[in-house]
């Protein structure tokens, strides 16, 4: 079914989305930072694995500096994600890969799909940080766990963080897990972009989670903070159908203050 949907142009094109990042004031890089951040993969039957495909040429041509992948690996079983590790093993970005899991990675077998991903040179961050190697080792990766289905604790994730913090959570509403701790630029999935939307863009049913009600799709600047993206995700949940919200890699570039 999904292979025919795909097939059929029923489950969009992947298409890619370029963002560009200021940092703030006194905080600065020796050169912009590239960041590739997908999500919402959803290996399994309602996604034709042609997607991970396009994603990684992609990905192969974008070259880059770091890849993060925003959760939802699989709907149902967790071998799934065998078919999305395969082409990912591929993928060498020169600052590495890291992710944080979804609530439906939670619901199959979070073990196995980090197994399985560590296995693809994918790095899991349940609640803690990952610094980049030189010359970037001025940014920190801070993953959270799945705002609802885990257990989400932005203070281990940002306690050993370097200056530039990167926060990588599954759904906008990983935002509500934060007390005190400040980030420059967040990345989100989860929304699907309502994954059936009017032509405007205007998602005909909204996800769970009053943040992913509130930020579903874009770039949105966060009080006290930097800015979310929120990506539409690569594949399909519950029916394998699309319909004005198409997949899409995110190319972000992070950038000193002016």
């Amino acid at each position: 079914m999904a292979r025919w949907s795909y097939r059929c142009g029923l489950q969009g094109r992947l298409g890619v989305t370029r963002y560009d990042v200021r940092l703030a004031t006194g905080t600065t890089l020796v050169a912009p930072l590239t960041i590739a951040f997908a999500s919402d993969f959803h290996a399994g039957p309602t996604t034709d694995p042609e997607l991970f495909v396009a994603l990684c040429e992609r990905l192969a041509e974008a070259q880059p500096d770091v890849v993060l992948l925003g959760g939802d690996f699989v709907s149902g079983k967790a071998d799934y994600v065998q078919a999305l590790a395969r082409e990912l093993k591929y993928c060498r970005p020169p600052l590495g890969k890291y992710a944080v899991l979804g609530n439906h990675d939670l619901w199959a077998d979070d073990t196995r799909i980090a197994t399985m991903l560590a296995e693809s040179g994918v790095e899991v961050l349940i609640n803690r940080s990952a610094t980049l190697p030189p010359p970037f080792d001025c940014v920190s990766i801070c993953g959270i766990d799945d705002p609802w289905t885990g257990s989400p604790d932005a203070t281990l994730a940002f306690g050993d963080a370097r200056d530039i913090r990167v926060f990588l959570t599954h759904a906008p509403d990983g935002l509500m897990s934060l007390t005190n701790e400040r980030f420059d630029v967040a990345f989100a999935g989860h929304t699907h972009g309502g994954q059936v939307a009017w032509p405007n863009g205007r998602p005909v049913l909204l996800p769970h989670g009053p943040l992913s009600k509130r930020y579903v799709y874009g770039k949105f600047p966060i009080e006290g903070n930097g800015c979310l993206v929120v990506s539409r995700g690569i594949g399909c949940s519950t029916l394998p159908i699309r319909l004005n919200a198409h997949p899409e890699l995110v190319l972000c570039t992070l950038r000193s203050a002016s």
